[in-house]
């Protein structure tokens, strides 16, 4: 079978060298163990040391700036489960102890407390209240049915808003006769009837809203502020302490308009929901100014497009004079908070596989305040403008820095969670490449190495696919591929068309035709990687989950080119998965229904070419997928196996979309990918540097 390849050529990207000197100095100071990879006594990635890989994330800086809480996660080997702990340092970086186990930390506007969720025996998390003080006493001030989650501090600190899911107690019931006395009988169906459905890993439950309550700091009794057939975002105070704002999408409209949402706001003391915004689109992410007499949130119109970056908008306290401050900023905003002084707010955004922190000012503009090669994420600020970040590189899998907007080239780096695990290891170099593809696109991608590469040899590739597909590869740690680029592959992985990161029109080219010409991308992506001279064009794999399951069954559907592939989670029949994914908003996605005009839906479906599929072809997926779901991976199956092309079908236990949530799952993703290719390809050590195949099985 004959494919097409794609005109492809290497240049570099057009922001590639401009990085201030905040990308320097926090290279320079990273870790010994970084620094020192190739230093006596060096060794590789290994899948062992996956057990003591530990993140730290979620610092909040106290309110007078000088300590920090955060979360430190570790992998509890004898459960097969991550653990989070809360834990507590100086804002240098010194005195790093433990508090409690739990999640969430945030602290009391006075300093004197944090609040933080812990879940005990198997029950819900629930939220606890500890002092700073040296006693450091510890309540459980709730004890609910159900999760808190989203929890947030009032201004004078005796009250705590959270968000809860709370039974629907319209649901349907009949009146069955009378069970016998010490009668077994079969439990209850699940009576579904709402569009939206709600997930757990045991199926659907159809019974729940997100509703917002509020309990006092010292505990008591919890108190809900709204109901009805709502789901509610995260509530934030006003600086009064009189309301809590937040946005909503109403179920009903989710059936028809699921890019439809308000924002509200409700009086605490009685309940009174007020409507802020008034229109047909999607507004959210609502933060009122530190004055009051303001809301910053996220808003778009209505429209048709799969993908649209929202801007910043600010409006009065009352929701009147509504406007546009980002201007024609189009990168995706996360993480927004107000700067200290009111006049406007700091937020990252992802560009180009890169994630910075920006501003944004209440008369309009945006700046940049860091550039480099590394993605941050903010997460609070203190009394004096300090801000409090995590950063992730090519070779740094994520530690906390403090950052003064005033002075980006001196962020200041508090922990080093894996230093002592990655010291003297030897990771992949990660070199980033530019092509074009068809329709003069301009392509980005990256390329990790194995730690002796040599350019002289010839190395098996794996092309990696991301899903979403609206989602965007980047410059940040993954562990996953640095263990396979140890192992000796090449791991290729691209933002094709579709991707965010690059503007709304570039997310957007998939928009009703998808998959299509994102497949042209990734193969101009692979023409480009050998045109360096050291792929192994007889050892190419190819494999993705979601999104980049999808688009793995589509590329073995139409090139013959890599020796095997493993579809993960994918949808292969757009007319069936739309009927049996978690919600039927899925419909929303096309143009028209599918009972309207199939055609379209089976165009798009990489069923559809499975009899042009001659690459041996696995698929995982996990068993509680709801997502895309088995019976996706089964028609799949199903269909190979009547073809007589060789393929495996890996079922996933305890897992729901993906196949890596648990520990000991994400080895056996890591084991099972290079031993399928492997079978098929022959282990890297195995085969001549001219990449000459020796032999299949």
């Amino acid at each position: 079978m004959n494919d097409c390849h794609c005109r492809s050529q290497i240049r570099r990207a057009p922001l590639a060298g401009l990085l201030l000197l905040v990308a320097a100095a926090a290279f320079l100071i990273l870790p010994a163990m970084v620094q020192a990879q190739a230093g006596a006594g060096a060794r590789t990635l290994d899948l062992e040391m996956y057990w003591d890989l530990q993140t730290a994330g979620n610092p909040e800086i106290s309110p007078d700036g000088r300590q920090v809480i955060y979360t430190r996660g570790w992998i509890d080997k004898q459960s097969d489960r991550r653990r989070s702990e809360v834990w507590v340092m100086n804002a240098d970086g010194t005195r790093k102890r433990a508090l409690a186990e739990g999640s969430s930390p945030t602290w009391s506007p006075d300093g004197t407390r944090i609040a933080f969720l812990a879940s005990r025996n198997g029950e819900r998390n629930q939220i606890n209240v500890r002092w700073m003080d040296d006693e450091g006493a510890v309540s459980q001030i709730t004890r609910l049915e159900k999760a808190a989650s989203n929890i947030r501090w009032s201004p004078d600190g005796r009250q705590i808003a959270f968000n809860m899911d709370v039974d629907d107690k319209t649901s349907w019931s009949i009146s069955m006769p009378k069970r016998p006395e010490g009668a077994t009988w079969t439990s209850e169906p699940k009576v579904v009837e709402r569009a939206v459905y709600r997930r757990d890993r045991q199926g659907y439950v159809d019974d729940a809203y997100t509703h917002i309550f509020v309990v006092s700091a010292e505990g008591g009794a919890v108190r809900q502020l709204t109901d009805g057939d709502w789901n509610h975002s995260s509530p934030e105070w006003t600086p009064d302490g009189r309301e809590l704002v937040f946005s909503s999408l109403r179920v009903e409209d989710a059936e028809l308009e699921w890019r439809h949402s308000e924002i509200y706001s409700v009086n605490v003391a009685d309940g009174t929901l007020r409507q802020l915004t008034d229109r047909r689109g999607q507004d959210s992410g609502a933060l009122p100014s530190p004055d009051g007499r303001s809301i910053a949130y996220l808003g778009d119109d209505w429209h048709t497009d799969t993908y649209r970056n929202r801007k910043v908008y600010l409006m009065d306290r009352d929701g009147s004079n509504p406007r546009v401050i980002s201007g024609d900023f189009d990168r995706g905003v996360q993480d927004m908070m107000w700067a200290a002084d009111g006049r406007g707010l700091y937020f990252t955004a992802n560009s180009e596989g890169d994630r910075n922190l920006h501003y944004v000012s209440v008369n309009g503009g945006v700046r940049e305040v860091t550039r480099g090669t590394h993605q941050i994420s903010a997460h609070s600020m203190s009394g004096n403008g300090r801000i409090a970040v995590t950063l992730s590189s090519f070779h740094e899998p994520g530690d906390i820095y403090l950052l003064n907007p005033s002075r980006p080239d001196r962020m200041e780096r508090l922990t080093e969670a894996n230093a002592d695990l990655l010291r003297n290891v030897r990771l992949g170099d990660v070199e980033e490449i530019w092509y074009t593809s068809t329709d003069d696109l301009d392509i980005q991608g990256w390329v990790v190495k194995p730690p002796d590469f040599d350019p002289a040899r010839q190395y098996p590739m794996m092309l990696v696919i991301h899903g979403g597909p609206h989602a965007m590869y980047g410059v940040g740690f993954n562990y996953a591929w640095q263990e396979h680029a140890a192992n000796g592959y090449l791991v290729l992985y691209t933002n094709p068309r579709g991707s965010t990161g690059y503007g709304s029109v570039f997310a957007n080219e998939i928009n009703n035709a998808y998959p299509g010409k994102d497949y042209d991308d990734l193969m101009a992506g692979v023409d480009a990687l050998i045109a360096r001279g050291y792929v192994d064009e007889e050892r190419m794999y190819v494999y993705g989950c979601s999104g980049g399951g999808v688009l793995t069954a589509w590329v073995v559907g139409h090139t013959d080119r890599f020796a095997a592939a493993s579809s993960n989670c994918p949808v292969v029949n757009w007319f069936s998965f739309v009927g049996t994914t978690d919600g039927v908003g899925w419909y929303n996605n096309f143009e028209h229904f599918p009972w309207d005009d199939p055609s379209e839906h089976l165009r798009r479906s990489p069923l559809m070419y499975v009899g042009n599929v001659s690459t041996p072809t696995m698929l995982m997926t996990g068993e509680g997928d709801l997502r895309t779901p088995m019976p996706q991976t089964e028609e799949y199956y199903a269909a190979l196996k009547v073809l007589g092309v060789p393929t495996a079908m890996i079922r996933f236990q305890d897992e729901w979309h993906g196949t890596s949530s648990n520990p000991s799952n994400f080895i056996r993703t890591q084991l099972y990918l290079r031993s399928w290719f492997e079978r098929w390809g022959g282990s890297p050590e195995s085969t001549p540097a001219t990449g000459i195949l020796t032999g299949t099985p």
